[in-house]
């Protein structure tokens, strides 16, 4: 079965090494949490806000450790630019085949992007 894994955070400032960063940081959460081994993820989406346009975040997706994220499709796209919503966001979907029930997903929101979720958002 095909389950989706949201993820979600925000950076200081439109600069290419913090949004790579920050991305990455989410992924390896998303990973952890979820047990995610590469081979099993059909695709990832990132979308950013219209303020984020210094890199694409798909590229933290190649700096996870194992050599089989390589393969994994990864696309990126600009989110809906509503009002007053929340600025310099990154949002990932990452697509999943996995035998795990949808209450057992582990979503993963870092930083400002905890406010987006706050029911799924995992307080540490």
């Amino acid at each position: 079965m095909i389950r989706g894994i949201r993820g979600a955070t925000t950076v200081l400032e439109n600069d290419d090494e913090a949004i790579w960063r920050e991305t990455k940081k989410c992924l390896e959460e998303m990973v952890q949490e979820n047990n995610v081994n590469p081979n099993d993820v059909a695709h990832i989406w990132f979308t950013v806000t219209e303020d984020l346009n210094a890199a694409f975040p798909a590229k933290a997706t190649r700096m996870l450790e194992s050599e089989a994220w390589t393969y994994v499709p990864v696309m990126c796209a600009t989110e809906i630019a509503v009002p007053n919503g929340l600025k310099r966001c990154i949002r990932i979907m990452m697509t999943v085949n996995t035998n795990v029930p949808a209450s057992d997903i582990i979503h993963v929101f870092q930083n400002e992007a905890v406010q987006l979720r706050p029911d799924l958002a995992q307080n540490d």
